[in-house]
C-alpha cells in the first residue's frame, strides 16, 4: 500500500496508473478506478490534457472515495489548486509548469513551511539529467524519468532512452518513476537498467481486462531489485 497512516510513501510504491480523459472510451471513472485498485495500483493520477479544471476537479470528485477506500495515492495532474480543494494526496506538473511560472521550490505549490506540514505532496517530470538535477534541488517528494520510448501520450517529444533510466538509477536518490511507452513487453530492458517503479498508460488503459494487467506489471515489478 502507499499509504501508511496519513504519510504518503512514494519509496513504497511500485505501480503508478492513470485515469486519462484521452483513453477513457466511455467508462465510468469509478468503476476503472475501483479496477486499477483491484489490481495493485499504488498511485493512480487524474489526467485530463483536452479537459478544463471543472473536468479535473469533476473526474477527482468521482474517484477519490474509491481510491481512499482502497488506501491508494490520488495524484492530479496539473492542478494544485484542485488537489488541495479536493484534499488529494499529491499534484503532478510538468517542467513548464513549474519551471515555467518561476517556481523554485516544492513548498511553493505544497503550502509546506517550517514546522508546518505540507497539503499536498508534489511531483515533477524530467527529461534530461540536468532537469532531473534542477527538480531536485526543489524538493518534490518524487520525479518522473522519461518518456523511456515514443509514445502517443506524449506526441512529438524525443524519447530519452533506457539510457536515462540508468544514469537515474546511478545517480537519483529521490523516489522516481520510469515513464513513456512502458508495456509488459519491454518491462524486463527498463528494469534491468535500474528502474524499480513505473508509470504505465495505455498498457493498462487499453487492455482488455485494467485490474489482470495491473496484476500481471505487479507481478514482474516483483523481480526489481
Amino acid at each position: 500500500m502507499a499509504h501508511d497512516g496519513d504519510v504518503i510513501e512514494f519509496v513504497r510504491c511500485r505501480l503508478y496508473t492513470f485515469i486519462d480523459t484521452a483513453y477513457l472510451g466511455g467508462r465510468s471513472p469509478a468503476l476503472l478506478a475501483s479496477q486499477l485498485c483491484e489490481g495493485g495500483a499504488d498511485v493512480i493520477q487524474i489526467r485530463a490534457k483536452q479537459g478544463s479544471i471543472d473536468d479535473v476537479r469533476r473526474l477527482t470528485e468521482a474517484v477519490k472515495s474509491v481510491t481512499d477506500r482502497a488506501g491508494v495515492t490520488l495524484v492530479i495532474n496539473d492542478y494544485p489548486e484542485v488537489a488541495r480543494e479536493l484534499r488529494a494526496d499529491a499534484v503532478h506538473l510538468g517542467q513548464e509548469d513549474f519551471f515555467g511560472r518561476g517556481l523554485r521550490l516544492a513548498s511553493e505549490v505544497t503550502g509546506s513551511s517550517e514546522g508546518i506540514p505540507a497539503c499536498v505532496k508534489l511531483g515533477l517530470s524530467t527529461h534530461a539529467p540536468q532537469q532531473a538535477e534542477q527538480a531536485i534541488v526543489a524538493q518534490p517528494d518524487y520525479i518522473a524519468i522519461g518518456p523511456i520510448f515514443a509514445t502517443l501520450t506524449k506526441p512529438g517529444r524525443r524519447p530519452v532512452t533506457l539510457d536515462y533510466v540508468r544514469w537515474a538509477a546511478e545517480h537519483v536518490r529521490l523516489p522516481w518513476f520510469a515513464i513513456g511507452g512502458i508495456t509488459l513487453a519491454n518491462l524486463d530492458d527498463i528494469l534491468a537498467a535500474g528502474a524499480q517503479r513505473v508509470c504505465v498508460v495505455s498498457a493498462i488503459l487499453n487492455a482488455p481486462d485494467v485490474a489482470r494487467a495491473c496484476q500481471e506489471f505487479r507481478k514482474r515489478l516483483g523481480s526489481a531489485r
